[in-house]
């Protein structure tokens, strides 16, 4: 590198001798050492410069996200996010003039996103009837695509409706169902079922499964089991543990909530009328996250998990959120709002942090969530899940929940708090300001299309919550259903079995159960014990013949009733007596919901609780009803009261086969003294039991327990297998005679009670 140097300055003495100018100095070493010492400064300050762009760029793409979304949240509190203002009473109506259905009306709407053509699933949803299939168009769609009895928009049609939101909506997602929703709602939605392409709706019909109906006639107003909010710090639950599936778990539940599998020590209950969000599961290919699909799965078998049908739907309380998709879910009028699906957020997240946001909202209105046992069948395409998609969830889902029920605010109307919330979303970095500007459109387009927006309820989020007293806690204990598991041993099988047998335990523990043995006792005797001794305080078994050696004792079914006093006697402390013959089977883990200070009887079952006319019917029937107006006629007056209440007529004889019943403690006086009335009467059992428990309490107030039990006349054709189930309370008839046929039925028994399988 040549250096010039300046010139010499001339001295002013100097006359006769002339100098030139030295115009160069030496040549400098040129060796690279020497360069890269000079320029050490630059050379550090252009690397740290390339490794914070590769850092960036390998964060956003395969790298630690939550590092990355920490940055992007520091960036973004140093930007201003605008809060749109908004004159909520300028808004101009907005009227379908371009569509081929501007004149057509439906109250019941199925939205769904088409990429491409029609599947066996949107065909079928095309025929359910009373409901309106609405498919929307993106740039995938073919542009040909057509189905018969659906309504079909296309990009280019709905541009042209004239609602703002189209301007912010990505051209290739199937967050686009927005415009879906403000076009149903345009045209006279009052439910819009949210569903995707890939779905059954099981039995094709979806009032079957959801309450399609809140108010009027058709409504369904029993009162739901609710998850209990007694523990304040728990704000998130897993549903599908609640319908059988304990390892299995929702997108868009908080990876660290993933290993709390155990069931609810107790729910309570609400009144239904405001589940305005009801979010269905999906047998086959549940709505499931990245991590659980790569994590389960052992080949390219496609994934078929089942939940159980049979259990009650559940409703979340406030303070308490479930994951909510866009796969399955009714929305009902009150919660057409809480439609809008994010854009700033990615695909996978879009509908999850929908459903929280519109979770949060809903309880401004005192309206729920309420999740239902399987809906549709949705089938495994055994494509990759894409992890990438899901960052949102993963990293932020969590706090984001801890966020929205810490959240309040002061506005005096909902879309006003709506617009509130969004914004602290934006703030907090949940989603970014274009979901704000998006939320401003939606609601403008909302009121635009005429929608009413409800009113405000008070929270009870910031009141002292009542305790739950123990009339108010509901048992149910979900099945336990075969899971994914990957060739690998479930942790935590065989503790979460033995905790059902100690729960069972404790709840019969102080049970006495008394079991009528027709069969012989020597081939049954000790197997009952062995059976039904794991739960009750103990087994007595009677038969018609006394054996010493299995202690069995002697009595006569057709008076049994005569020797129960002397057990209750016996056991003075128990809680209660159980009875029970050897032709019925007691599934004892779906009695704990039963209310042990009342009786349980079969009055429900038309096949074992009958009314016989006793006038020109045969002599043992009008005998039996004039022993029956005898006892009756000698009753203390509450008896008296009770029976003739219960009864209406004397024109005709109850009788109840009796293989079943319960008696508390309370009531045992009343039985006993009722057994001292009848004396040496010749009353049979069938006709007994029934008069003696209406004459203790009024049918209305009995347990209803026993009344979905399976009760047949006559024992099937085919082997038991087929004719037991684990989800009723009990069958009959299911004869065991022999070893042979008591281990069959330890086997088929394990469906409900896993450790059975041990005594075999």
């Amino acid at each position: 590198m040549l250096v010039q140097d300046r010139p010499n300055p001339k001295s002013p003495k100097t006359h006769s001798t002339r100098t030139l100018p030295i115009r160069f100095s030496d040549s400098k070493t040129l060796d690279f050492s020497t360069w890269v010492s000079e320029n050490l400064y630059k050379i550090v300050a252009i690397l740290l410069l390339i490794a914070t762009v590769a850092a960036l760029f390998f964060l956003r793409n395969v790298g630690d996200t939550a590092a990355l979304l920490c940055f992007e949240a520091q960036a973004q509190k140093l930007e201003k996010i605008d809060f749109p203002q908004i004159d909520w009473n300028s808004i101009e109506p907005i009227t379908d003039k371009s569509s081929p259905y501007a004149n057509f009306r439906a109250e019941q709407w199925i939205v769904v996103s088409v990429s491409d053509y029609p599947t066996d699933s949107l065909r079928k949803l095309a025929k359910i009837r009373e409901w309106q299939l609405l498919a929307i168009g993106n740039s995938k769609t073919p542009g040909d695509w057509n189905l018969r009895g659906t309504i079909f928009l296309s990009l280019e049609q709905q541009a042209q409706l004239g609602f703002r939101v189209v301007d912010l909506l990505p051209y290739d997602s199937y967050v686009r169902k927005t415009v879906g929703y403000l076009f149903a709602i345009q045209h006279g939605a009052k439910k819009i079922f949210d569903v995707d392409d890939r779905g059954n709706v099981i039995d094709n019909d979806i009032s079957k499964h959801f309450d399609v109906e809140l108010t009027g006639e058709n409504a369904r107003q029993e009162v739901i089991l609710q998850y209990s909010h007694e523990n304040t710090n728990r704000s998130i639950v897993n549903p599908y543990i609640h319908f059988g599936q304990r390892s299995v778990w929702p997108r868009g539940l908080p990876l660290e909530n993933v290993g709390e599998i155990g069931h609810e020590e107790y729910y309570t209950e609400v009144f239904g009328g405001k589940q305005f969000i009801q979010q269905g599961i999906s047998n086959g290919l549940p709505d499931i996250d990245s991590v659980f699909y790569f994590t389960r799965k052992s080949s390219l078998e496609a994934f078929d998990i089942r939940f159980d049908e049979r259990s009650p739907k559940v409703a979340l309380p406030q303070g308490i959120m479930v994951p909510v998709n866009s796969f399955n879910t009714i929305y009902h009028s009150a919660a057409f709002w809480g439609l809008m699906l994010p854009v700033s957020v990615s695909s996978m997240a879009s509908d999850v942090l929908r459903g929280y946001w519109g979770q949060r909202l809903l309880w401004e209105i005192g309206g729920y969530v309420v999740v239902y046992p399987p809906t549709v069948h949705r089938y495994d395409r055994i494509e990759a899940y894409p992890f990438s998609e899901e960052k949102d969830l993963h990293v932020n889902v969590g706090r984001l929940i801890k966020f929205l029920v810490s959240w309040r605010s002061g506005k005096h109307r909902l879309f006003e708090k709506v617009l509130e919330l969004s914004y602290a979303m934006a703030e907090e970095g949940f989603w970014t300001e274009k979901d704000v500007k998006f939320t401003a459109a939606w609601l403008q387009d909302l009121l635009a299309v005429r929608y009413q927006q409800p009113r405000l309820m008070s929270l009870e989020l910031d009141r002292p919550r009542a305790n739950i007293g123990h009339g108010d806690r509901k048992d149910f204990v979900p099945q336990k259903l075969p899971s994914v598991h990957l060739a690998v041993e479930e942790i935590g099988t065989v503790n979460y079995e033995i905790g059902n047998l100690i729960r069972w335990r404790k709840n019969f523990g102080n049970v006495v159960l008394i079991m009528f043995c027709n069969g012989p006792v020597e081939r049954t005797a000790l197997e009952w014990r062995l059976l039904y001794g794991r739960i009750f305080k103990t087994v007595v078994i009677l038969a018609e013949r006394k054996n010493v050696d299995l202690a069995v004792e002697e009595g006569h079914l057709d008076h049994l009733y005569k020797h129960l006093p002397t057990i209750f006697n016996r056991f003075s402390s128990a809680e209660g007596f159980l009875f029970l013959e050897d032709d019925t089977i007691l599934n004892y883990w779906n009695l704990l919901q039963a209310d042990k200070t009342k009786l349980w009887i079969t009055d429900k079952v038309p096949e074992s609780w009958t009314a016989v006319k006793t006038e020109g019917n045969t002599d043992w029937f009008t005998k039996q009803a004039a022993m029956v107006k005898k006892v009756v006629s000698s009753m203390p007056v509450h008896f008296q009261v009770s029976f003739k209440e219960s009864m209406r007529t004397d024109q005709s004889l109850t009788i109840c086969n009796s293989e079943v019943f319960y008696i508390p403690r309370r009531f045992v006086p009343d039985f006993n003294d009722l057994v001292n009335l009848v004396g040496d009467l010749d009353i049979h059992q069938k006709v007994a039991i029934p008069m003696f428990f209406v004459s203790m309490d009024l049918p209305q107030n009995f347990d209803s327990v026993l009344g979905t039990m399976i009760y047949k006349q006559e024992p099937p054709s085919t082997n038991s297998s087929t004719f037991y189930s684990p989800e009723v309370p009990a069958i009959h008839p299911v004869n065991v005679l022999s070893e042979q046929e008591f281990i069959k039925l330890i086997r088929i028994m394990a469906a409900g009670d896993p450790l059975l399988m041990e005594l075999v």
